[in-house]
């Protein structure tokens, strides 16, 4: 398995977040050689996304994908404010050129307990916006989230779970395979398998520190924790994967404090070492 160089890398800007606005962050990728970028929303929409997709094609990177769609259960109902919304998601990702719009789905609703309620409403959200994509040509990546998020943030929690949604709903929709979310999953081989080439849409780094502090804002760097991180990598090119590592990491007491290029740097020294 070859070493990760820079120009394999992608720079998810939530891994720079409080020191860098979306243009310092495509500045910064592009200065450290990194291939990549992948904006989260409300910085693309701070710039403008007419005006990042051309900074970015400037500075001659990738896009690896666009963070986040989704969030169907957020209102009780799929209404039209939810499908509106992920409709203009899908939007921006044809705007910047993104290989995928990643999802993270939503939890239960707000006082609900109803989980399977929950995991219907998102499918149906899915297959709204999955309509729609196909007419603009961009790719649905669902990212199933650890268990931990299931009640707030993503009740699609293992890739078994996403790939029965992407077998219901066919073409045009795969995963978003985060280490942070999958590596304890004993399926995990096994799913990344059966999704194959075509529906590994994105493969995020970092990894799982222990303790961990802080069940949002801890992430480790890649290296740092005690994810198998080459072991997984080494599954998800087996079958064919060639995308861009993408680096996503929320760290707020540690990495967010640090200057953005020893954070650069950093991430290049653990991608060649730890992953």
């Amino acid at each position: 398995m070859d070493t990760i160089t820079p120009e394999r890398l992608s720079l998810n800007t939530a891994t720079t977040r409080p020191q860098w606005t979306l243009d310092k962050a495509i500045d910064g990728a592009a200065r450290h050689g990194f291939g990549g970028v992948s904006p989260w929303r409300d910085q693309l929409q701070a710039l403008g996304a007419e005006k990042a997709a051309r900074q970015i094609r400037e500075a001659g990177l990738a896009v690896s994908g666009l963070c986040r769609g989704g969030w169907y259960t957020a209102e009780g109902a799929l209404t039209n404010a939810v499908i509106d919304d992920n409709r203009k998601a899908v939007d921006e990702a044809a705007t910047i050129g993104a290989a995928c719009l990643v999802m993270v789905v939503g939890g239960l609703s707000p006082r609900s307990r109803d989980l399977a309620g929950a995991r219907a409403m998102i499918e149906d959200g899915l297959a709204n916006t999955l309509d729609y994509a196909r007419s603009v040509g961009v790719k649905i990546a669902i990212e199933p989230l650890h268990p931990m998020y299931a009640a707030d943030r993503a009740a699609v929690n293992t890739m078994a779970q996403a790939l029965d949604i992407c077998d219901r709903l066919g073409d045009g929709i795969g995963v978003a395979a985060d280490v942070y979310h999958i590596w304890w999953d004993p399926a995990v081989k096994e799913q990344i398998a059966r999704a194959g080439k075509d529906r590994l849409m994105a493969f995020h780094l970092c990894d799982w520190l222990v303790p961990t502090a802080d069940m949002l804002n801890d992430r480790g760097m890649m290296g740092d924790g005690v994810i198998d991180i080459p072991d997984l990598r080494q599954a998800v090119e087996a079958q064919g994967f060639s995308g861009l590592n993408e680096v996503e990491i929320f760290s707020a007491e540690n990495w967010w404090k640090r200057d953005p290029d020893e954070v650069m740097e950093m991430i290049i020294t653990r991608a060649a070492s730890s992953c």
